[in-house]
């Protein structure tokens, strides 16, 4: 085991279906992407327990064969998928559910070495799966975009994001998690173009952003949909970032949350109110967002930058109007 970190401990463990009530059906507990269903981190209704037993919830099963990587799970359909490395390659491995047993593990590029960027954290894949229908859409650190049989794992297609596009690995190597929207599949290469949409059956771009020269930094993109107009909204150290879904036009720009070291929060929408935040001084930021004459402006609500969120990794959590996550205001803490 190479010096790194492979989610909480080099094993996957799995709680006893009494975790959950027998009123659970599959598809109300798939989480087939990167911060669940809708990525806003909430999963759909179901009838969870309560409480725990007395002595927690036994152990059904573990897999000790997962390699080192940042990225975290997805499940769907009753099977269990995740990104791993070993000492020379970079693999997507799929397990049932019900018993952990090893479904398929298909190697989808090389294992990256420190001379690739900055491993000083941990080493492996940061990105999580994103499963979609019959298909597997993962990235690496080292920016290959694959997609795989959802079945077998057979490779489908993939793209050399560094090739295709003559750009840079980020600084503490890809991390977002792939966006599928139907026939295609958004991701950021970084640079210009700064981001792309790709056919999800062949890999070939659909279009590439115009009027973005920016990094890519860590943030997964998000679809959203406001008066009619659809749209992506992502950030890099320029901050907020709105982008058309049909040509890849910049539709809206917000400084806020900008910085030139790590941006990483997924950004939260609900109805027309975009927030966001990041660490580094950013704080963060509250926008509304309107649709005239078909195009989109943003306003800015607040932006606070002192004893308040500035999330700098996992992300945040908007329920019932508040915003839960961690802060880096005081060393550290929860804040709501």
């Amino acid at each position: 085991m190479r010096h790194g970190i492979r989610r909480f401990l080099p094993i996957f463990a799995w709680l006893a279906a009494t975790t959950f009530s027998s009123a659970v059906v599959a598809q109300d507990a798939d989480w087939p992407q990167w911060r669940g269903p809708s990525r806003d981190g909430h999963a759909a209704d179901q009838n969870l327990m309560e409480s725990w037993p007395k002595n927690g919830p036994k152990l059904k099963w573990q897999f000790s064969d997962a390699g080192e990587a940042f990225s975290s799970l997805v499940i769907a359909g009753g099977n269990v998928f995740t990104m791993g490395a070993d000492d020379e390659h970079c693999f997507v491995i799929c397990l049932d559910s019900s018993n952990g047993k090893l479904i398929w593990k298909t190697n989808v590029g090389r294992a990256s070495k420190r001379r690739d960027y900055n491993q000083a954290w941990g080493e492996g894949p940061r990105a999580t799966p994103t499963v979609d229908g019959d298909q597997v859409f993962v990235l690496t650190d080292l920016g290959v975009l694959a997609a795989l049989e959802k079945s077998t794992g057979q490779i489908q297609w993939s793209v050399d994001l560094l090739d295709q596009y003559e750009t840079e690995i980020p600084k503490w190597g890809y991390s977002e998690s792939p966006l599928v929207d139907g026939d295609r599949v958004v991701i950021t290469p970084g640079g210009n173009p700064f981001m792309v949409a790709v056919d999800r059956t062949s890999g070939e771009e659909v279009w590439s952003s115009e009027g973005i020269d920016q990094p890519a930094h860590y943030t997964s993109v998000i679809k959203a949909e406001l008066d009619s107009l659809t749209f992506y909204i992502t950030a890099s150290e320029s901050g907020l970032l709105g982008v058309d879904v049909n040509s890849g036009k910049v539709l809206f720009t917000d400084d806020s949350t900008g910085n030139d070291i790590a941006v990483v929060s997924t950004p939260i929408l609900e109805g027309n109110l975009l927030y966001h935040t990041s660490a580094y001084g950013a704080g963060n930021t509250l926008l509304s967002l309107s649709v005239k004459n078909n195009q989109l402006h943003a306003e800015q609500q607040y932006h606070r930058t002192g004893k308040t969120m500035r999330n700098h990794h996992g992300g945040v959590v908007l329920v019932d109007g508040v915003v839960y996550g961690f802060t880096k205001v005081d060393g550290g803490r929860w804040m709501a």
